[in-house]
């Protein structure tokens, strides 16, 4: 029985005092800061250490603009929209290359890491929004594609084990106007080098609906649910089709939705918990733990078996309260999975 792997998203709270201000002039410099690198490493460990098997770099910047300020620049392009091959960077990976490396000499083994980058549909949307220009699509699949395979030549001393496709607004979106055949021809193009390097291609939705366009893609082999907060959405996923399509599910099995979470707790206390911080643990403590955790993990598996091949959050930490929070649910969901793995 193949074992499932433990991934995590990608955002992740800053470090008390630091600004997404400070952070994005950092970014915008485009160049290595010892400075900006330490907070990436930093949160990169602390996720490591909390026991996620494939962690994505810390996404501290905007989804789209991280992208399509390189994009949009003439002097990284070699034609509109088409960036060039060596400006096609993500920094994050660069940061993580010393701590990588200080690992493997100390292990002797590489880390396996997971990349995220924004899909051709999502980044077409920001620029165009609800118009239908199928070329320029395809050029936004072929930038992402070499932001990729990029990645995977930097790739010194870790593994890139999986690259995720993050395409929120697909089943959301009522601006999308591209056919079918058109956003699976994309995002296969989106994907090409990640599939040619081995590694587990899978797509990030906010909503399952339709999942069966990822089936069809010939890139494209797991699908992400958030399905933690929303357990119905495993409902509208059809184990056979999986199958056909030898397509494997990313399930998740830890809420991340932390507003939500934290209304919870404004009504059981009767007050703001953003203000009374100390009742922020109880999250943690009582209402996302390492058993509840494993019983989502049980209950999916008692639907999908193998066919699901990754489990963690449900999606980013970015917007929870502190780091040592977001630690700690990932630690939980480490501890729940373990325990999901003695019980089988």
């Amino acid at each position: 029985m193949a074992e499932i792997i433990f991934d995590d998203i990608g955002s992740f709270p800053l470090p008390a005092g630091l600004s997404k201000e400070w952070m994005a002039g950092k970014f915008s410099e485009k160049k290595s800061d010892a400075d900006l690198f330490k907070v990436i490493n930093d949160a990169f460990m602390m996720k490591v250490e909390a026991g996620v098997e494939v962690p994505t770099y810390p996404q501290y910047q905007d989804m789209n603009e991280q992208f399509l300020s390189i994009i949009r620049d003439s002097n990284c392009t070699e034609e509109p929209f088409k960036v060039k091959l060596s400006d096609a960077r993500i920094i994050e990976l660069e940061a993580i290359s010393e701590v990588a490396k200080a690992y493997r000499e100390e292990n002797g083994e590489k880390l396996n890491v997971r990349v995220c980058v924004t899909g051709p549909l999502e980044l077409y949307l920001k620029e165009f929004g609800g118009t239908e220009y199928v070329d320029i699509l395809n050029l936004f699949g072929e930038s992402v594609d070499r932001f990729v395979k990029n990645s995977l030549s930097v790739a010194k001393d870790f593994n890139i084990k999986t690259v995720s496709i993050d395409e929120p607004s697909i089943g959301i979106n009522p601006q999308v106007m591209f056919s079918d055949n058109d956003l699976i021809k994309a995002m296969d193009i989106a994907c090409s080098s990640a599939k040619k390097a081995g590694c587990d291609v899978e797509i990030h939705l906010h909503s399952p609906l339709h999942y069966k366009l990822a089936c069809k893609t010939e890139n494209i082999s797991v699908i992400g649910v958030e399905s933690a907060a929303t357990p119905s959405y495993l409902d509208l996923i059809d184990k056979k089709e999986l199958e056909d399509a030898d397509s494997y599910l990313r399930v998740g099995v830890a809420r991340t939705d932390i507003f939500n979470l934290v209304s919870v707790l404004n009504d059981k206390y009767n007050t703001n918990v953003w203000k009374e911080t100390r009742y922020f643990p109880e999250i943690i403590n009582d209402m996302e733990t390492p058993d509840i955790i494993s019983k989502r993990l049980s209950k999916a598996y008692s639907m999908f078996e193998e066919s699901i091949k990754y489990a963690g959050p449900d999606c980013g930490l970015g917007a929870w309260p502190s780091q040592e929070i977001a630690a700690q649910l990932l630690s939980n969901v480490s501890k729940g999975m373990s325990d999901f793995r003695k019980g089988l």
